[in-house]
C-alpha cells in the first residue's frame, strides 16, 4: 500500500473512481506514513480519527455519484488555518491550546469540495521566519540530505516548512501554506516541490492567524503544477467575511494549466543577477530559460530598478503590521494568561511568556517604525517605495507576459547554519518578497539538484489575477526539467 503515498493528487483521483482503492484506504496508508515518519516534527497536531470520518463519509459520496473535486484527498493544513473544534497553535506558545469555533474560508472550501484532513502541520512562530526553527514545538526537519552521506539536518525552509516537509516526504497528497514574502515558494524551492502564492485577494484571508495583513496570502504545495491547480481553484473564491477578498470568477486552472506557451514572451530581470549568487543557480535558471525558448516562447530581458529596496521595505511594513496584529495576544481575551500585580503586568508576564525570540524582535521593530518620531522616516517612506516597486512590475508587464526567477539565492542549509545572523536568514526571501510587496501570483517549480543532491527551484511571477499564464509557464518549466528526484527516505520506503 505505501504505493499509495507516491501517487499524485490527479492519479488518485482517477484510482479512487475507478474503484482501485478507497478514501479510507488512502487515508490509513498516510496516517501510518505520518507516524513513521515522526522524526520530521512536521505536524503539530494530528487528526486520524477526524480523517478517518471524514474518508468514509468520502466513499459514501462517491458511491452515491456526488463527489466533490478533491474528494478522499488526504491534506495537511499549516497551523495557521483556523479550523473548527482542531487546536490553533500558530506554532507560539501563547495560543498552544487555542481551539477555534469556526472554520476557516480556504479549509471551508476545501472540505466542501471532499478533501480530507491528516493534521495541522508545525510553521515559525506566527509565520515569521525562513527556517522553520522558531516553532514553539521545535524544528521541522527537510526529509532531504546532503549527497555523500551527510547525515545533517536541513530545514526546509519557512514560514510553511511543515506542510512542504510533509508534502516531500509523501505523509500527504498536498498542503495549505501562506505566503507573507516568500514562505510558499522558498520552502517549495528546498523541498523538491511545486508551491504557488495566488494574487493577493484570490483566496479569503478569513479565519487564517494575521501576520502581516497587506502581505498575508494563502496558498498550496502540490506534487505537481496540475494538483497545484486543481487544489487551488477548490480554495479559492470571493468571501464577504474578508474585505480584501476580489468578487472574481476562479478559472479552470487545471484544464489551461497545461496549453502551450509559444508566442508568450517572458522577462529575465537583470537585478535578480546578485553578486556572489552560486554558479549552479545561475546555471539552472539558463536551463529554464533554454527550456521556455525550446517550447516556443519568446526570452527578453527586463529591469526591475527597485527591487534592491525591496527586502528593507518588506522588513519595515511587515513588522510594523505584525505589531499592530498581535496586539490581541494580551492574556485576556484569549490564549496563554501569566497573571501579574496589575493589568499592565499581566500584559507584560503573557506577552514576554507567550512570545518566541523572533516575533517580539519583530514586534519591536515595528512599534519602533510606527513610533511618532520615526513614522514619516520610515513607515511612510516604505509604503512610498512600495508604490514604485508595483510600478516596476506594471511596466515591465507591458513587454512581457510573466518573469523568471530563481526561487532562493541557496539549497536547503543546515538547521542553526543563520540562527545568529537575523539579516542573513532574511537574505532567503530576495527573490519573493517583491512578488508579495506587489500582490503578484508567483509559483516555485523545482527544476534541478546542487552539487550536494539538493533540489533547487525556479520562480514564475505573473500580473495580477493572471495565475492562468503563471501556470502555464509553470507547466512547461516543469516539463523540460523532467524533475523526477526524491528524497532518500521516500526512495527507501517505496522500496
Amino acid at each position: 500500500m505505501s504505493a499509495l503515498t507516491h501517487l499524485t493528487v490527479t492519479e488518485a483521483i482517477k484510482g479512487l473512481e475507478n474503484k482501485e482503492f478507497s478514501a479510507v484506504e488512502l487515508t490509513q496508508t498516510h496516517i501510518k506514513a505520518i507516524e513513521n515518519h515522526r522524526h520530521l516534527n512536521a505536524f503539530i497536531t494530528e487528526t486520524p480519527e477526524l480523517a478517518l470520518k471524514q474518508a468514509a463519509e468520502s466513499d459514501k459520496r462517491r458511491a452515491a455519484g456526488t463527489a466533490g473535486a478533491l474528494d478522499g484527498i488526504p491534506m495537511a493544513i499549516k497551523d495557521l488555518f483556523c479550523t473548527k473544534n482542531v487546536r490553533t497553535t500558530a506554532a507560539s506558545h501563547i495560543l498552544e491550546n487555542f481551539v477555534p469555533a469556526y472554520e476557516s474560508t480556504v479549509t471551508r472550501n476545501l472540505f466542501n469540495q471532499g478533501a480530507v484532513m491528516l493534521g495541522k502541520t508545525s510553521l515559525d512562530e506566527f509565520a515569521m521566519g525562513s527556517s522553520n526553527t522558531t516553532s514553539y514545538f521545535g524544528n521541522v526537519i527537510n526529509p532531504w540530505k546532503k549527497s555523500g552521506g551527510s547525515n545533517v539536518d536541513l530545514t526546509p525552509g519557512g514560514s510553511s516548512g511543515g506542510s512542504a516537509a510533509a508534502l516531500a516526504a509523501r505523509l500527504c497528497m498536498g498542503s495549505t501554506g501562506t505566503d507573507t514574502g516568500g514562505s510558499i515558494r522558498q520552502p517549495a524551492g528546498f523541498c523538491g516541490i511545486t508551491g504557488i502564492k495566488p494574487t493577493y485577494g484570490r483566496c479569503s484571508r478569513w479565519g487564517i492567524v494575521a501576520f502581516a495583513s497587506s502581505l498575508d496570502q494563502a496558498g498550496v504545495f502540490g506534487r505537481s503544477v496540475e494538483d497545484t491547480a486543481l487544489m487551488l481553484k477548490s480554495m479559492a473564491g470571493y468571501d464577504p467575511k474578508d474585505s480584501t477578498s476580489a468578487d472574481l470568477e476562479v478559472p479552470d486552472w487545471p484544464s489551461l494549466s497545461k496549453q502551450s506557451v509559444k508566442g508568450l514572451k517572458i522577462g529575465i530581470p537583470k537585478e535578480y543577477r546578485m553578486d556572489g549568487m552560486p554558479e549552479e543557480i545561475e546555471k539552472l535558471w539558463q536551463k529554464g530559460i533554454t527550456g521556455l525558448k525550446d517550447s516556443g516562447a519568446e526570452i527578453i530581458d527586463v529591469s526591475l530598478p527597485h527591487t534592491k529596496y525591496a527586502l528593507p521595505t518588506y522588513y519595515i511594513i511587515a513588522p510594523a503590521e505584525a505589531s499592530s496584529n498581535l496586539a490581541r495576544y494580551d492574556g485576556v481575551r484569549y490564549g496563554l494568561r501569566v497573571e501579574g500585580k496589575d493589568l499592565n503586568d499581566t500584559y507584560e508576564n503573557t506577552r514576554a511568556a507567550g512570545f518566541g525570540d523572533e516575533v517580539k524582535r519583530r514586534i519591536m521593530i515595528g512599534t519602533y517604525v510606527l513610533s511618532a518620531g520615526y513614522y514619516d522616516a520610515y513607515y511612510i517612506k516604505a509604503q512610498k517605495v512600495r508604490r514604485l516597486i508595483l510600478q516596476d512590475f506594471e511596466n515591465v508587464f507591458t513587454q512581457c507576459d510573466a518573469l523568471l526567477t530563481p526561487t532562493a539565492p541557496s539549497a536547503a542549509f543546515a538547521i542553526g547554519e543563520n540562527e545568529d545572523d537575523p539579516i542573513k536568514m532574511y537574505l532567503n526571501d530576495v527573490f519573493t518578497v517583491p512578488a508579495n510587496l506587489a500582490g503578484l501570483p508567483g509559483i516555485s517549480v523545482p527544476a534541478g539538484l546542487d552539487a550536494n543532491g539538493l533540489p533547487l527551484g525556479l520562480q514564475i511571477i505573473g500580473k495580477a489575477w493572471d495565475e492562468e499564464t503563471v501556470f502555464r509557464v509553470a507547466y512547461a518549466i516543469e516539463q523540460a526539467a523532467n524533475f523526477t528526484s526524491l528524497p532518500e527516505m521516500v526512495t527507501r520506503s517505496a522500496a
